[in-house]
């Protein structure tokens, strides 16, 4: 029997007070897990919690950076003491600075590679102790199309989610052992509101040239939505993966099959 059941798992989903990681923190909880998520300061926390309340989720939220050890390591002992050891971690955190290679500082470059790369290393580290001593764990890297492909002014994000999709690999190599597998989930574009300014129709009522560019590269003919993320979310946290491990699932609507259309 498949078992897609959440039901007394114990989540963690980094960076789901909007976007693509409260779609999957709610996805968990109509599965039957326990969530919790972090945002990195207060004002987003409670924009978090007032959006779950709204949908009447259940949900735990905690102030914590992710590219602070000492803050990651307190998150999850104060996680283990209030609710239990964590058995799904969904590493979903995530910025990106559209800027081109030769104008971007090196300060800006890291500061994309310590959220997108480095966050997911300490955040991982920090759990697997405890799924070791459970004996099984979860963790869900969110990687990108990028992960595979380059794009003009994404140098740093492509570079971190190309190392994530390596770590990704690295962690299932190691400690597939304990029961403990790590996969990806590898968005598409998506629609959320930081890329509503990218679909808005033109004055003279034509798609934004990035939106038209977009459906022309994706066989869907349509931008994905949060909600595609779900099931794939719900699959790789439940027992129906549990021999799948170092696999990186492409949620893109086919863009990575595609090489596009012959122009006419």
């Amino acid at each position: 029997m498949v078992d897609f059941s959440l039901k007394n798992k114990i989540a963690l989903v980094t960076g789901a007070s909007h976007g693509i990681g409260f779609a999957i923190a709610e996805a968990y909880i109509k599965a039957g897990a326990t969530v919790v998520f972090n945002s990195s300061n207060p004002e987003s926390l409670e924009r978090g919690l007032k959006a779950y309340k709204e949908k009447g989720l259940d949900v735990r939220g905690y102030v914590c950076d992710v590219t602070k050890e000492d803050q990651v390591a307190q998150l999850v002992s104060t996680i283990e003491k209030e609710i239990g050891t964590i058995d799904i971690l969904v590493n979903n955190a995530g910025i990106i600075k559209r800027i081109p290679m030769c104008d971007m500082s090196v300060n800006e470059f890291n500061q994309v590679i310590d959220v997108d790369l480095v966050a997911p290393f300490i955040m991982s580290k920090a759990v697997i102790p405890g799924m070791i001593k459970k004996g099984h764990g979860k963790i869900i890297n969110i990687c990108s199309m990028m992960s595979e492909l380059g794009r003009e002014t994404v140098s740093a994000y492509a570079a971190a989610k190309g190392g994530l999709k390596m770590l990704t690999r690295n962690i299932a190599s190691e400690y597939g052992e304990y029961n403990i597998q790590c996969n990806g989930i590898g968005p598409g574009y998506i629609a959320t509101s930081q890329t509503a300014p990218l679909r808005e129709l033109q004055p003279d009522g034509s798609r934004h040239p990035f939106d038209a560019f977009i459906i022309s590269k994706t066989p869907a003919a349509r931008w994905g939505t949060p909600e595609d993320l779900m099931g794939p979310a719900i699959f790789l946290a439940s027992d129906a993966s549990d021999f799948i491990n170092g696999h990186i699932l492409y949620v893109d609507g086919g863009i990575l099959a595609y090489i596009g259309k012959q122009p006419k």
